[in-house]
């Protein structure tokens, strides 16, 4: 199965707000009709906040509520409209999406190909059964068990955009591969009865996981030099070579790194460290 969708370039359409206060007064009207997400009823700030995250990659108010997702505390994007916007911009020649079906009829592979204008070459993203066994994804209750096709889609095409086109989605994860992030586990630690000794050690020392990737986007979230990033991705390449890092993860710490060197640029201060969200999550447990 191919699909190719075409680049539109046609302008957004919708209300338009010129001040804070008519988009606070949006917002709130909003927030009490049953226009609004389940997550945005009765919170005109939550309101505010993702029509403000949608204006920044071109979405009207309308579109915004209903394409940006809050989950885990962070903000993100479904992955439809993940599509549309990138198909939207003008630096977007083209996306194609396919299945390959395997030899055994359940060796499945997502395919994404998303081609940057002016760029020689395009970017490709594969997310297979295996890569999902290994993220623990395949056979979990819920999407994962009812439309398992779909879901590998998504991810590669989650994965395709926002390495082709970081600029275009602001650094928004799509809302499929965040909901299947782990909840933030430290909280739940902290709830269970534990010696005064303990709760010292625990509330001092950092939570490092204990797993490869999550080690990695750990480490990843606490660099604060190029030197730091440059290291991480000699060593995240490394892995790769040694079959400790599927393509798959190759790929989203490959963008995980960009993300944080972009974030680096942007500073005006080198030095200073920058949590990165999508780390916070993922590392957990």
């Amino acid at each position: 199965m191919t699909t190719e969708i075409s680049t539109n370039t046609t302008p957004t359409r919708g209300l338009a707000l010129a001040t804070f206060d008519d988009a606070f007064r949006f917002a709130s009207m909003v927030a009490k009709s049953d226009f609004a997400p389940k997550d945005f009823r009765g919170k005109p700030e939550s309101c505010l906040l993702a029509i403000q995250h949608g204006s920044e990659i071109g979405l009207s108010p309308m579109q915004s509520l209903q394409s940006i997702a809050v989950i885990n505390g962070r903000p993100s994007i479904w992955g439809d409209a993940a599509l549309a916007v990138v198909s939207a911009s003008a630096v977007c020649e083209y996306v194609t999406e396919e299945i390959e079906e395997g030899k055994d009829g359940e060796a499945l592979v997502a395919i994404c190909t998303a081609k940057r204008r002016g760029y020689p070459k395009p970017t490709v993203s594969r997310f297979s059964v295996a890569d999902a066994k290994k993220a623990g994804l395949w056979g979990k209750s819920g999407p994962w068990t009812q439309y398992p096709r779909r879901m590998l889609q998504l991810r590669a095409r989650g994965f395709a955009l926002r390495d082709a086109f970081p600029d275009v989605l602001k650094g928004l994860v799509t809302a499929e591969e965040a909901q299947d992030y782990p909840a933030n586990e430290p909280a739940k630690e902290a709830a269970k009865p534990a010696t005064p000794s303990v709760v010292k050690v625990t509330a001092a020392a950092p939570v490092v996981p204990e797993d490869p990737m999550g080690k990695a986007r750990l480490a990843v979230s606490r660099a604060t030099t190029f030197e730091m990033l440059d290291a991480i991705r000699s060593l995240v390449d490394k892995r790769h070579a040694e079959g400790v890092f599927s393509e798959a993860a190759k790929d989203e710490l490959v963008a995980l790194i960009h993300h944080k060197a972009e974030m680096l640029i942007g500073s005006e201060d080198s030095g200073t460290e920058f949590p990165h969200e999508a780390a916070e999550h993922e590392v957990a447990s």
